[in-house]
């Protein structure tokens, strides 16, 4: 591509290229995101609800069990909805039409009734118990159906430390409680643990489909740190990170945030305990390039970092001494991963990691995440990049089987053709945790981008 503005890089983006492929880790070869089969939104729906049915009879009454609830209530208002609400309703569901109130009611047999009281009902895979009244009778109508099943604990949207499970607003509330009979105030606590654990589980139907989500996060990655996009001495970091943003936009595919890309360049200072060495500008040959970026898709989201180098025209690979930095990344996400044990906290992982990665002379800093229906998802936080101690609210909550990952963190190395300065090494992918070991949905890497 001659000219890599922001023009150019958006005609260039309607050309759809579809013969780019990749050398990508663990012998997998990833084609262009132009060569993978995205749903158009209507195809979408089957698949999407297929699984929130599948989650609703099978997930659901396992997790109520699990946190000792009776019911579940998620009650909330358009512009206003409670965060966990749309990993709850069938597609296309856009808002929470007027109020919406879902009720989750455990049975004898284990099994869980859902049930809607709303003004516009769903249909399935909910029971409408009410429908069509005004909001008085809409609010006696939730009262009925409460005190006729007798719940002992009635699980409430309301956390200080977790913001997805802290949806009930204020105003909602206390319309319930005004609703319910006096004695069933003490009965309402916090759902905080189903919550939390409803959105971090992934089910068999949902780590079939990741792998191919997290590939396209990967493809469009290989596409943008490629000569197909980088002029040396042109191109910014700038168009580079819309370029990544209007690819995927125009594969369907929304991302979660502002793609972010970066360099570092010999003879730039980074300093060994500096928490970031990159800067932006104009990339030229012997840059090294990095990126993060996530996109949604079937309702699971991806956070994916990877590494770019930009040859010198007398090179056919990276130096040796930036082969070396990429695998010592490498190492320390091995040392990261070998830790994970069921029922070990996050703040546990963390120490055993930096313990061990000083003993091996790996200078790193950990900053891992559970993925799922949003990038930060709730689970167990493996170190923040600006607290590589414990964190006392969510590091303390344990790993469970079957919860999704963002492998992330950075070492930093010297460097011999660098005269001896440092280059940061950011790495992230998106991965699985079975119980027993840690799995990459779709590969990592293993080798440099390279942009010839």
């Amino acid at each position: 591509m001659k000219n890599t503005t922001i023009a150019a890089l958006l005609a260039f983006l309607a050309a759809a290229p579809t013969s780019f492929a990749a050398d990508f880790s663990q012998g997998r070869q990833l084609a262009s995101a132009a060569d993978f089969a995205v749903l158009a939104p209507r195809d979408r729906v089957a698949t999407e609800n297929r699984i929130l049915t599948e989650r609703l009879e099978a997930l659901l009454p396992q997790l109520m069990a699990e946190t000792k609830l009776d019911m579940w209530l998620v009650i909330n208002r358009e512009y206003a909805e409670d965060p966990v609400y749309f990993t709850l309703v069938p597609q296309p569901t856009f808002a929470a039409r007027r109020t919406t109130m879902l009720v989750f009611s455990r049975k004898a047999d284990g099994s869980v009734e859902r049930l809607s009281v709303n003004r516009y009902p769903f249909g399935e895979p909910y029971t409408a118990a009410w429908s069509g009244g005004d909001l008085k009778a809409q609010w006696q109508a939730l009262a009925n159906v409460i005190t006729q099943r007798k719940p002992q604990r009635i699980g409430i949207n309301v956390s200080t430390d977790w913001p997805v499970a802290d949806g009930l607003t204020k105003g909602l509330h206390q319309l319930l409680l005004d609703a319910l009979p006096k004695d069933y105030a003490s009965r309402l606590v916090s759902a905080e643990p189903l919550v939390v654990r409803w959105m971090e589980q992934r089910t068999e139907s949902e780590l079939e489909i990741y792998p191919h989500i997290v590939s396209l996060a990967r493809a469009v990655i290989a596409e943008a740190f490629s000569a197909k996009v980088i002029t040396p001495g042109v191109t910014t970091t700038e168009d580079v990170a819309w370029y990544i943003r209007q690819r995927y936009e125009a594969l369907g595919l929304p991302v979660w945030f502002m793609p972010d890309v970066n360099l570092q360049r010999q003879g730039q200072q980074c300093e060994a305990q500096a928490a970031s060495c990159s800067s932006h500008g104009v990339i030229q040959r012997g840059d090294v390039l990095h990126t993060d970026v996530g996109i949604c898709y079937l309702k699971l989201c991806t956070d994916t970092q990877e590494m770019g180098y930009v040859l010198k025209a007398n090179e056919q690979d990276a130096p040796a001494g930036l082969i070396k930095a990429l695998a010592t990344g490498n190492q320390w996400q091995d040392i990261l991963t070998s830790q994970f044990k069921t029922g070990r906290t996050g703040n546990e992982v963390l120490a055993n990691t930096i313990k061990e990665t000083k003993k091996q002379g790996i200078n790193s800093s950990t900053y891992t995440h559970p993925l799922g229906f949003v990038g930060h998802a709730p689970g167990p936080t493996i170190g923040m990049w600006d607290n590589q101690g414990p964190d006392l609210q969510h590091g303390q909550w344990p790993l469970y089987a079957n919860t999704a990952y963002a492998i992330e963190g950075n070492i930093k190395q010297q460097v011999p053709e660098w005269n001896g300065r440092y280059v940061q090494i950011k790495l992230e992918q998106s991965a699985y945790f079975d119980g027993k070991q840690v799995i990459y949905l779709a590969g990592r890497q293993l080798k440099w981008h390279l942009v010839r």
